[in-house]
């Protein structure tokens, strides 16, 4: 509709040229509706020969990419294709893809009820480079969530065992305080037969689930999106607890118990914002069973000629009076527990992987000493230096006397810390070695009878505190300058 007298006028208030206005007046079109779709190129196609070989390769292997197939026809046929070319066969490959190519895999949106489902997995926390009084903490979390609710817990573990599965699970619940209909997790090697049977849960874990009354359920092998709330709730949780640990401006803790502490407040502030959909999971949550499962599992080894057990594929140290007894274990996620005619006799820190090996002195300090020619080449005798100091002990007496002395001057002196103190007769080595004295058993065991105290960190550094009285003399010298260059 025109609405000015001259379409002089209304081309100037539209901001364009009276010809262009008259054009698109007579032709009774808005400029949009005049457009004509470019169809056609503006520049031959370099890769219209070689087009329906590349389309032949694609068809086989749809998962060769559009640099690796230019890689290809440039080794082919050298100069013919330049650099600058490949965002153009990329382009192509991409339209094939999207009009002839393999379909793509679909998601599906779930509907979640409450109290239906919850999952679980472990996450590594390396990344987030916690320690503990400045040693490195590697660990893993296993971590639950609901996935109606997204209420979540997690609890500290050191690798993806069977045992830190059922104990991660069973803290959860209880936690929780009640049981969910199904739990899913992914294809863990503690919860599903890897080789033989990927199909199906291991014994263990299916009585597990039995005993909570719960329906297990698992992720098709690489298809960690089908375990999507609690892949999701991993990225969050580390995010979260990267953040906390910016705010604290430290990572570093005094002790494990602190760290869990912190986890625990983040955990309790997550999961505030869910109170009202976590009312409506317990409402309909199953009851939990009259008690908790064994998170053991038990073993019967027999301890070896060497004094040493294999537990899990790794190696431990036991008193040498149990050698050729079979001996009861209780594996646990975190350590083992021996046993021998119903007593317990020590506990033992669980080793992480296989093929490791866990040496405590204590157990063959006995026998090394009366064999001290067994100590230069044995296997594990890394293990039996307690401390940093005890490692430089021996390589000093190694300098200065034959090796066989050497050994047999460390194991007594070995046998002392066993006997003795280990911290009295390490402060000792500290003290003999930083103010170079002679190293013997004999020495570290007349200082042991005279008591000597433990000198503190060899990096500990004593700060007086300041006396801020000193300041006002340089206000005093201050005023006698200024007067002397008055």
């Amino acid at each position: 509709m025109q609405t000015e007298d001259t379409l002089t006028v209304a081309a100037a208030k539209a901001g364009m040229d009276e010809k262009t206005a008259r054009k698109y007046r007579d032709a009774g079109q808005l400029p949009s509706q005049l457009q004509t779709e470019h169809t056609w190129r503006t520049r031959p196609d370099p890769f219209e020969e070689v087009w329906p070989g590349l389309k032949q390769m694609l068809e086989l292997d749809d998962g060769l990419e559009a640099k690796t197939l230019f890689e290809y026809l440039q080794r082919e046929d050298p100069g013919r294709f330049a650099d600058g070319q490949l965002r153009t066969l990329q382009r192509r490959v991409k339209v094939w893809r999207a009009l002839e190519g393999p379909a793509k895999e679909t998601y599906f949106a779930q509907v979640h009820e409450p109290g239906r489902l919850c999952q679980s997995d472990f996450t590594h926390m390396t990344s987030l480079a916690i320690t503990i009084q400045g040693r490195p903490f590697d660990h893993l979390l296993y971590h639950f969530v609901l996935t109606y609710s997204n209420w979540e817990t997690a609890s500290i573990c050191f690798s993806e065992s069977f045992e830190a599965l059922i104990a991660g699970l069973q803290d959860a619940l209880w936690e929780l305080g009640g049981v969910p209909h199904s739990h899913q997790t992914d294809c863990l090697s503690a919860a599903v037969h890897k080789l033989d049977h990927p199909e199906a849960f291991t014994a263990r874990y299916a009585a597990l689930m039995r005993h909570y009354g719960l329906e297990g359920r698992k992720t098709n092998p690489s298809s960690p999106h089908e375990n999507g709330d609690i892949e999701q709730r991993h990225h969050r949780f580390h995010r979260a607890v990267d953040q906390r640990l910016k705010l604290r401006g430290s990572r570093d803790f005094v002790s494990r118990d602190e760290y869990e502490t912190f986890l625990r407040k983040i955990l309790s502030q997550l999961n505030a914002g869910r109170r009202d959909k976590l009312d409506k999971e317990l409402a309909v949550l199953h009851r939990l069973p009259a008690r908790r499962l064994e998170d053991f599992t038990r073993q019967e080894v027999r301890v070896s000629p060497f004094s040493t057990i294999r537990v899990s594929d790794n190696t431990y140290s036991v008193h040498s009076r149990l050698i050729g007894e079979r001996v009861p274990i209780r594996l646990y996620a975190d350590h083992l527990d021996v046993y021998y005619a119903q007593r317990h006799l020590e506990r033992i820190p669980r080793l992480r992987g296989k093929g490791g090996h866990h040496i405590q002195y204590r157990h063959i300090i006995d026998s090394l000493v009366r064999k001290p020619g067994a100590f230069a080449n044995y296997r594990y005798r890394d293990d039996l230096f307690p401390t940093t100091y005890f490692r430089v002990a021996y390589d000093l007496l190694r300098r200065t006397h034959a090796e066989t002395v050497a050994s047999r001057e460390y194991l007594l002196i070995l046998e002392l810390a066993a006997l003795e103190s280990e911290t009295q007769v390490d402060a000792i080595l500290r003290r003999l070695i930083d103010t170079q004295q002679r190293l013997s058993a004999d020495r570290v065991k007349q200082l042991l009878a005279l008591g000597i105290e433990d000198p503190g960190p060899a990096t500990s550094v004593t700060v007086p505190p300041i006396d801020l009285l000193i300041y006002d003399s340089l206000l005093s010298s201050s005023h006698v300058t200024q007067a002397v260059a008055q």
